[in-house]
């Protein structure tokens, strides 16, 4: 598959996100954490987004698509329920649904801009996370060890947004205080402190000691995401990371999220 990106999904996005964004100063954030190569691109809003996308297509060492879903991510998971939600701003994802269709192309939940059709899903990741649906996050899981030889950093940076996400939907559906950082750990920190361990005090304590361990792997794996994740901008040298390192991460995540959800919807 050409991972570069379309000519008319650029015009699309630039337009759309520039006039959403609409200061330098957040535009230049957005692609940077987004890995977009090189420095801040000269001219007006709309230019600098259109140029930046460009030179992912003419830098070998990027993944287009991959930048692209980075960048587009909380424009297009925006709800009508989000705050400061606009009529806009539909239309503005209509617009980027419809240039990204025209090149068979489509938009996933957590950044994936893929092939029209390659993963079809009746349910977002969002739906999965609400209703405790293991099997659906167990495929989203093997999506991401699908691609640790490809891009480990990817792979790491879905495993902590599905740990995210799980953790702003238990606080909201438990009316639990919503951090003001809402980043992994202080996400983990609020749901671990509503989680109910063995009633058993002995054995709560031995719970304790496992959930003080999870606590460990969740700062490990924010830390991974913010230093060489897909998710922020890796710069002309990342930091290297194997395989087995990033397939240990994804595990890790994989057996928090599992913990929770279980503990969520079967009161076991």
């Amino acid at each position: 598959m050409n991972r570069d990106i379309p000519n008319t999904v650029i015009g699309a996005v630039s337009s759309v996100i520039a006039t959403h964004y609409y200061k330098h100063s957040e535009l230049d954030t957005l692609f940077m954490e987004s890995g977009a190569p090189g420095d801040a691109p000269a001219g007006n809003c709309e230019k600098k987004c259109s140029d930046w996308l460009k030179r992912c297509n003419n830098d070998a060492s990027v993944d287009g698509l991959l930048i692209l879903g980075e960048v587009i991510q909380d424009y297009m998971e925006m709800e009508p329920s989000s705050f400061g939600f606009q009529k806009d701003v539909k239309k503005g994802q209509d617009r980027i649904i419809k240039a990204l269709a025209k090149n068979q192309l489509s938009y996933q939940i957590n950044g994936q801009v893929v092939l029209a059709g390659a993963n079809p899903a009746t349910k977002t990741l969002i739906d999965f996370l609400k209703s405790g649906d293991l099997v659906s996050i167990e495929k989203e899981f093997k999506r991401a060890l699908e691609n640790i030889d490809r891009d480990p950093h990817a792979s790491i940076t879905a495993a902590c947004s599905i740990i995210e996400a799980l953790c702003k939907i238990y606080i909201e559906s438990f009316g639990l205080t919503m951090p003001n950082t809402q980043t992994v750990v202080p996400l983990w920190k609020a749901v671990k402190q509503h989680l109910k361990l063995n009633s058993n005090g002995l054995l709560a304590d031995d719970q304790n000691g496992i959930v003080g361990g999870l606590s460990s792997v969740v700062d490990g794996i924010g830390a991974f995401r913010t230093h060489i994740g897909s998710a922020h901008g890796r710069g002309k040298s990342p930091p290297t990371i194997k395989v087995s390192e990033a397939r240990l991460a994804v595990n890790a995540s994989h057996t928090l999220v599992v913990f929770i959800l279980e503990r969520w919807h079967t009161n076991a």
